[in-house]
């Protein structure tokens, strides 16, 4: 923890913070102190309690006071019906998870979605409502139970790949489709390739310095594949041609911040290829903040976006143009939420 002083004011924080993220916890906590209460949260570490100023305090988390009210009442059913975990860090005012909520579900639930949605996805023609919890799902993947392991095979009780969130859709040919969305805040890149960082990784077996067509060859060089058992690399042969530039990569392309944008890119393959799902089209999205210029952040979409060759299943937003277009509608609830949205997150 780190102490800093900005006119007059103390703030406890996490002592390794870029420019970008000092500068957001600031305005979060100036928001938190004067609507929600100064009294500092506690984050438990190797048996210290320490405070932080970002993290609301137990006192006031039940009622949910970073979660727009308007949509409260339906994320609670929704999380009834689609039981997702709120992050470890949800109750804190820099949570990624709490900011997406608060981003999708007020125009998901307004009267002006399809509105909306249309100005963002072109081939968007209207919300698809009886799917899903209204259309979409917080947290999504293919199952619904810590007993199932998901078209990936990477699910248990505390991990497994998932967006952020997935909305249910039909496209101007009345097809059912699905949209996956990640979204990032202040965070400076994408989960990270836990086989790669994995202490179990047999550093002399599992190669992560081979190539794309060399793993494929013998996909057990994969930690995920060879000890995980999941089926990313048997996915991502059956539809190598969308990386079609992982010659210009010596090593395994997805590495590091990629990891992230492959694993949820392969969930809407798999979902694609499943005979038992009703979606025929699945694409993928990130939706970031727009002042949030991260540099390993910047580097993974536009090495990824080259690895891919700029294929349309995968493209970009900022939280500010999302915000931009259902400010168009001019619906009053709409705007009240966008009111809100942007003096909480600085947009």
């Amino acid at each position: 923890m780190k102490e800093i002083t900005r006119n007059g004011n103390t703030y406890k924080l996490p002592s390794s913070l870029s420019k970008f993220q000092k500068e957001m916890y600031v305005h979060f906590i100036n928001w938190k102190w004067r609507n929600i209460t100064k009294e500092p949260g506690v984050r438990k570490y190797k048996g210290e309690s320490i405070e932080y100023d970002a993290i609301l305090p137990e006192t006031a988390q039940k009622s949910f006071p970073i979660i727009y009210k308007s949509i409260l009442d339906d994320l609670i059913v929704h999380k009834e019906i689609f039981p997702f975990k709120f992050h470890t860090y949800f109750n804190h005012m820099v949570s990624s998870q709490a900011a997406n909520i608060n981003l999708f579900l007020p125009m998901l639930l307004s009267s002006k979605a399809n509105e909306i949605f249309r100005q963002l996805k072109p081939d968007f023609k209207k919300l698809a409502t009886e799917e899903l919890y209204k259309g979409f799902r917080i947290e999504y993947w293919d199952g619904n139970s810590n007993k199932e392991k998901g078209l990936l095979a990477d699910h248990n009780a505390r991990s497994g790949t998932d967006s952020d969130i997935g909305i249910a859709y039909y496209n101007h040919n009345d097809h059912l489709c699905l949209w996956l969305i990640e979204h990032k805040l202040t965070e400076k890149d994408f989960t990270n390739c836990g086989g790669y960082k994995s202490k179990n990784r047999n550093k002399a077996k599992h190669l992560c310095e081979k190539s794309f067509s060399d793993i494929l060859n013998n996909k057990d060089y994969c930690y995920y594949h060879n000890v995980r058992k999941n089926r990313y690399w048997e996915i991502t042969d059956k539809h190598k041609d969308f990386f079609v530039n992982h010659k210009k990569v010596d090593s395994c392309p997805f590495g590091r911040g990629l990891n992230q944008l492959w694993r949820n890119q392969l969930l809407g393959f798999a979902i694609e290829d499943d005979t038992n799902n009703p979606f025929k089209q699945v694409c993928f999205s990130v939706v970031h903040h727009s002042k949030n210029r991260s540099n390993p952040l910047k580097k993974s979409i536009a090495d990824y976006k080259e690895l891919i060759d700029n294929n349309p299943k995968f493209t970009i937003f900022t939280s500010e143009e999302v915000v931009n277009v259902a400010e168009k509608v001019k619906d009053k609830n709409i705007v009240d939420w966008i009111n809100w949205y942007k003096e909480l997150y600085q947009v």
